[in-house]
């Protein structure tokens, strides 16, 4: 395609999404103002409501139960690594403007290795100079393969710091599907440059199955998974909350979205006032990342939106953060049909939808019997604290770690 014709297609969906956004229900707007506020206000005084009482003596058996599956997680992977030499991580953080994402990610990871007892420390757009690698003497260094994040690394300090120190880099293995530079050009530039592995934040299945990644391993490189997951020390069920708020839908509006969110939500967002927050929304100005704000507001939904890009219903290759949030929040998760969900997740976990008629339909049942969600939450908030938590995925991660060191 042209670049005149893509740059027509691009307003196109611009324009398409600006109407949508229109007929978003008014009192939306307005809600979403209160609630954030109240949200905000809840987690800078978290200390009061979240008393052990509080989750102890609570007539909710999600509260009740996900306090219990926290704390057990706690006890198991609390400075679990704290005795072990050798492992320091260096690691880079975008900012929460240019990659609501990756912020979000990372800043989840970085938590949870820290818990554990794995010293890290981040850096932004002041890069990494030879300096800070003097001061930390990290033993590994993680950037995403991005042209403008390499650019932060002084890598003339970063060879002269590994003459004397022991340090394995590692990028982000990113392919030209996701619209990165040509993977072959990049693949000869981490040679040139000591790149010594790949990780990724997708399945290890899809990883190994796909054939775009085949270029890293003919070049001799791993390529480990850090799966999303969710952090249990920012997301669970909040006290102070009752169930009052049609849906919330906290995600961006980036581009490569915005033909499911009109596709799959015009209906019940035009019909139903709820919450939506994030960046990119033109009624929202004031947004702002406050991970220990959202659980806040999670825990007041009486459904949860979810939606997955093309790639994820097509490829089992990843469950969005939003997945994992929203069970461990409590929250009926009513989600389209992304490929891996049956292989991490039961069927009767979460509420299905393989269409956007199907999916609206599905909602209004919610909304008219919330009783019927429970016992599918129970399970969901169960499943995700057992098995799919930031401490699960960041142990497995150290653990290969250590196996290169």
């Amino acid at each position: 395609m042209s670049k005149i014709c893509s740059y027509g297609r691009n307003l196109m969906d611009e324009s398409r999404f600006r109407r949508f956004e229109r007929s978003i229900h008014t009192d939306t707007w307005n809600l979403r103002d209160q609630v954030i506020t109240w949200a905000g206000e809840c987690a800078a005084d978290a200390v009061s409501y979240e008393t052990e009482e509080a989750f102890s003596n609570s007539d909710d058996p999600l509260i009740r139960q996900g306090h219990v599956l926290v704390e057990c997680l706690k006890k198991k992977y609390r400075y679990k690594y704290d005795s072990q030499d050798g492992l320091r991580i260096l690691m880079h953080l975008p900012s929460a403007v240019d990659s609501p994402g990756g912020h979000s990610v990372i800043s989840n990871v970085v938590q949870s290795l820290t818990f554990l007892g794995v010293p890290v420390r981040c850096f932004g757009s002041e890069g990494v100079s030879e300096k800070l690698l003097t001061e930390f003497k990290p033993s590994v260094l993680l950037v995403g393969d991005y042209k403008p994040f390499l650019a932060l690394i002084d890598w003339n300090g970063l060879k002269r710091y590994r003459n004397n120190n022991k340090l394995l880099v590692g990028l982000t293995a990113s392919l030209e599907e996701y619209g990165n530079s040509p993977l072959r050009e990049r693949l000869r530039w981490a040679d040139e440059n000591g790149i010594d592995f790949y990780f990724s934040f997708r399945s290890p299945t899809y990883i190994a199955a796909r054939s775009g990644y085949a270029p890293f391993f003919d070049s001799g490189y791993r390529v480990l998974s850090i799966e999303f997951g969710v952090n249990p020390l920012v997301y669970y069920p909040a006290p102070a909350a009752t169930r009052d708020i049609n849906y919330v839908f906290l995600a961006s509006s980036n581009r490569d979205k915005l033909p499911r969110y009109i596709s799959w939500l015009s209906e019940i967002f035009s019909k139903y006032p709820g919450v939506v927050d994030g960046p990119g929304w033109s009624r929202i100005g004031d947004f702002s990342f406050n991970s220990d704000r959202d659980r806040y507001v999670y825990s007041r939904a009486k459904v949860g939106i979810n939606l997955h890009l093309e790639e994820q219903i097509t490829w089992a290759c990843e469950l969005n953060e939003r997945t994992y949030m929203l069970a461990a929040c409590g929250t009926p998760q009513l989600v389209d049909n992304p490929k891996i969900l049956s292989q991490y997740f039961s069927a009767d976990a979460f509420f299905v939808a393989s269409s956007p008629r199907e999916y609206a339909d599905m909602f209004r049942a919610l909304l008219a019997a919330p009783e019927l969600c429970q016992g599918a939450v129970i399970k969901a908030q169960k499943e995700v604290f057992e098995r799919h938590t930031t401490f699960h995925r960041v142990d497995g991660f150290v653990r290969e770690l250590q196996g290169l060191l």
